[in-house]
């Protein structure tokens, strides 16, 4: 099965909507700053939204614990 950029795309967004409302939670209750945690919510998803697309690309072209699929002939 080979994983198309998209489908790598789509993951990497719905994965940084859920890790930088979480950021964005800590740092608001470490801070206490709506505006601070907002500000490092907003970097924190972009920087790590570019760094999972590029190690999910990675990832793709390892063959690590991949199970080939049967081949069937008739």
């Amino acid at each position: 099965m080979i994983e198309q950029k998209r489908r790598s795309i789509a993951k990497a967004f719905s994965w940084r909507i859920t890790a930088t409302a979480t950021t964005t939670v800590i740092s608001y209750l470490i801070t206490g700053s709506i505006a601070s945690a907002m500000k490092i919510g907003a970097f924190e998803a972009v920087a790590k939204m570019g760094l999972y697309y590029f190690h999910e690309r990675g990832w793709s072209k390892i063959k690590f614990g991949l199970q080939q699929p049967m081949d069937y002939q008739i």
